[in-house]
């Protein structure tokens, strides 16, 4: 894929997560509040359960857009950090957030502004007080190696134009003995690209996703181990949502393999907040001291 190729795609995809997110404050600004913005059964809000939505901000549940629900798969536990790559309007980081408690902490990682000022909104309204966005690219997360206990996506890692970069970040981040719980849309071993493409367009979550044993062998190169990959439903002919789980080893071995930085709150990228990166008027001594880091000087 040429680099004009992949600006261009990268683009396209920020242009339609960004006009997803303002749907849905504009929406919300209505008389009627807001609508969702994908209403299939394949993809969406109605993938979760009806106590899962009824718990959450209207907006977050409207600005669903993936394919799964990776919360009810990844077996969350009080205390875990997570990580949700891509974490558009919220759902899944503050669905995360309840399962691990308030000894836990669930981060969002994001490229698009207008979802992270919406992510933020929301996260606000439900009162959650461990959750941390983060403004950036699932290719090069802003976080150190091994701080993560669980990684988690909906439906986001098909349309990244580097998905080696992708597997290689989460398995850095993840601690030795961390996993993900992931959903995306994988196709069959027998489609070849061009017939992915035809199913779908790589904005609609089709054209750029991996099929079966690429998907296997992407993670297995960059070292995960207990990789299952389980098909859920069909969202197209030869293409369907998948449940994706893995494991980083315990003796995973490398430079980054015991090293920890607890310099802020064991999570550097929290002294450059999200808050600062929305808003140009917040200080960036305010924006740590709302990230709540010690890290404020």
């Amino acid at each position: 894929m040429s680099e004009q190729t992949t600006t261009d795609l990268r683009e396209t995809v920020r242009q339609r997560y960004a006009a997803a997110a303002v749907k849905v404050t504009d929406g919300n600004a209505a008389c009627c509040g807001p609508e969702p913005v994908e209403v299939d059964d394949n993809f969406g809000s109605t993938l979760y359960a009806a106590d899962e939505r009824e718990a959450l901000p209207a907006e977050a549940v409207a600005a669903s857009l993936g394919c799964g629900n990776p919360t009810a798969v990844a077996e969350l536990r009080e205390g875990e950090r997570v990580l949700d790559l891509g974490s558009g309007g919220g759902i899944d980081v503050l669905l995360s957030a309840r399962r691990v408690g308030p000894t836990g902490k669930a981060y969002g990682l994001d490229m698009t502004e207008e979802m992270l000022a919406l992510a933020l909104a929301n996260a606000a309204k439900a009162g959650a007080t461990n959750v941390e966005f983060l403004k950036g690219a699932i290719e090069a997360v802003p976080l150190p190696a091994n701080t993560i206990d669980v990684v988690i996506s909906n439906c986001v890692i098909n349309l990244s134009t580097d998905k080696p970069a992708v597997f290689a970040e989460t398995f850095r981040v993840l601690k030795p003995g961390g996993r993900i719980g992931v959903s995306d849309v994988v196709a069959d071993d027998a489609l070849t690209t061009e017939q992915r493409a035809e199913r779908g367009d790589y904005v609609g979550c089709i054209a750029g996703a991996l099929s079966f044993a690429e998907y296997r062998a992407g993670l297995e190169a960059a070292g995960f181990t207990d990789i299952q990959i389980t098909p859920t439903q069909q969202v197209a002919d030869g293409m369907h949502s998948a449940i994706v789980r893995a494991t980083k080893p315990t003796t995973a071995t490398g430079p980054d393999a015991s090293a920890t930085d607890d310099s802020c709150c064991g999570v550097t990228a929290c002294c450059t907040p999200v808050e600062q990166a929305t808003d140009p008027s917040v200080t960036v001594s305010e924006a740590k001291s709302a990230a709540g880091c010690g890290c404020q000087g």
